[in-house]
């Protein structure tokens, strides 16, 4: 009957069957095309749920499906194309509102669907005190942003994803430099993000404050990248990676952020972090090359030496290379308040079991959840208080006060510690190693073990890891194998990082505490007794 969902189904199966069992051939492709070859003339039938279009290059093969058709099904109407399509189009109309639709199908203009109305987005300004690695401010500035977060996918802005350089990465880059005893520079291109050039149709309302009085309603319509839309990031990183792979600079194989260029012996490196570059050589010639560069394409409004980058403050000596965040601790212990509280030793407390306190009362879910996110992004140079804040981090669904009195006990450690770091020594070796380990069942609530590991260059610390497994492990082996496969997936990625610096580290030893786990590493044919 027609309206059962299962009607346009079931007439298609009996027409398929019916074309079939006389000779017809269904499309490869095309489930509604039927093909019909009788000495070197063909008939091609086409299929719309119940209007059917057909042609041939014999008028007789039409004459005759359509005589064949009257045999099996009661034919109401047939007429050449033109009417057909003048009995869709009505058909439309009564559907839709669609006359912008119907024309632009008679006119060729667009294929088929249906014409979404794109509204403009909002803008507003964004005043910002720009502050150095000191605290002290810089510059003051005003931009005019528009309000990204108003865009809906697939109507406003189709591709978004740009490529974004890990934090693993970047001390990668320090690493070496650190190594190889080149100075790392830091560059900023004024406001970045307007060099992207948009493809999507996008308008923005009248900024506030400069509305025409006599044509408030109209709009502008975007040609360049605004900051916070969607597709900037995407934008701007497609220009300057255009920019630098025509000015003959490599693109790295895993690391899509990273940018090489080798000339007689000599390099440059070049990291990419959204709107920030920093970039070193083995020839300070080349960096000036490549400032020279950039100014021909780009506004550039500073040019020096590396001491701040994504959080991170970086000294660099002649003897090596020093990453700490004392500011930004500085910083979290003010908002929270915890800067006149009394210290602490240790981060953790080993009198206190994670989340023993199941049924304790509740906390501010939002106060734990923004205190934990500050605590993590401090992990990119302290990996001291990696495993307090990952335990810490599980409980961010119903934290209780058990909960935050640990969290509090990091910010009463971070008190005392603030200006820990992270040294890169000039003179160490330059030999890939790792190291893998795990408990077993120390989360109290699902019984899963932890994974940690930390992967060195010579005595350079480059990455930390601290996750609780997936899996519930049978035994201390199984346990110890999962953490060593998840180390193993770190160094490749290092590996392969490294092969674009000209370094093979296809040999690398990963430390192991566990006898059963390391046989099992060996002996391919154990791997079965994982499972």
């Amino acid at each position: 009957m027609y309206g059962l969902h299962q009607a346009p189904r079931a007439w298609y199966g009996t027409l398929s069957k019916y074309l079939l069992t006389n000779g017809f051939q269904r499309g490869t492709i095309e489930q509604t095309l039927f093909v019909k070859r009788k000495r070197g003339d063909f008939i091609l039938v086409r299929v719309y749920v119940d209007d059917i279009i057909f042609g041939s290059s014999n008028p007789q093969l039409c004459k005759e499906f359509e005589a064949f058709m009257h045999e099996k099904f009661q034919m109401s109407a047939m007429g050449e194309y033109s009417q057909w399509v003048e009995r869709f189009m009505n058909y439309l109309k009564e559907q839709t509102d669609g006359e912008a639709m119907i024309n632009s199908i008679k006119n060729g203009d667009q294929p088929l669907h249906r014409v979404t109305q794109v509204g403009p987005i909002g803008t507003k300004w964004v005043l910002k005190n720009k502050k150095d690695e000191r605290g002290i401010v810089i510059r003051n500035k005003a931009r005019l942003v528009a309000q990204g977060h108003t865009q809906e996918e697939g109507i406003d802005s189709e591709e978004v994803f740009t490529p974004v350089a890990r934090i693993e990465a970047i001390r990668l880059f320090l690493t070496y430099a650190s190594f190889m005893g080149f100075t790392v520079y830091q560059m900023d291109v004024k406001s970045a993000f307007l060099y992207g050039t948009i493809d999507e149709e996008v308008y923005v309302m009248q900024p506030p404050g400069f509305q025409d009085p006599e044509f408030p309603a109209r709009v502008y319509k975007v040609e360049m990248e605004m900051y916070r839309l969607h597709q900037a990031p995407r934008a701007w990183y497609g220009t300057l990676s255009k920019y630098l792979l025509t000015n003959g600079f490599q693109r790295g194989t895993i690391d899509q952020t990273l940018f090489i260029k080798k000339h007689r012996g000599d390099f440059i490196l070049i990291q990419v972090y959204v709107d920030d570059i920093i970039f070193g050589s083995s020839n300070p010639q080349l960096c000036r090359e490549f400032e020279a560069l950039m100014h021909e394409k780009f506004q550039m409004s500073a040019i020096s030496e590396l001491n701040f980058f994504v959080s991170l403050q970086v000294l660099q000596k002649k003897d090596g290379i020093f990453l700490s965040q004392d500011k930004y601790v500085g910083d979290i212990l003010k908002k929270f308040r915890y800067s006149d509280v009394r210290s602490a030793n240790t981060p953790t407390d080993k009198e206190n079991p994670w989340g023993k306190d199941g049924t304790g009362k509740d906390v501010d879910l939002h106060l734990y959840r923004s205190m934990i996110g500050s605590l993590m992004y401090l992990t990119a140079s302290r990996p001291d208080i990696m495993f307090a804040v990952c335990a810490c981090a599980r409980h961010q669904v119903t934290p209780k006060e058990s909960h935050l009195h640990t969290v509090k006990r990091i910010f009463r450690y971070l008190k005392v510690h603030s200006k820990l770091g992270i040294w890169y020594p000039k003179d160490s070796p330059f030999d890939l190693v790792a190291y893998s380990d795990s408990d077993y069942g120390g989360a109290t609530q699902d019984r899963k073990s932890t994974t940690g590991g930390c992967q060195f260059l010579g005595r350079r610390l480059i990455s930390w890891q601290c996750k609780k497994q997936t899996i519930v492990a049978t035994s201390t082996t199984k346990a110890e194998y999962v953490a060593a496969a998840s180390g193993c997936g770190q160094v490749l990625w290092i590996q392969n990082q490294l092969l674009d610096y000209g370094n093979n580290f296809i040999n690398t030893k990963i430390y192991i505490d566990n006898k059963s786990a390391i046989c099992i590493v060996k002996n391919l044919v154990y791997h079965s007794d994982i499972c």
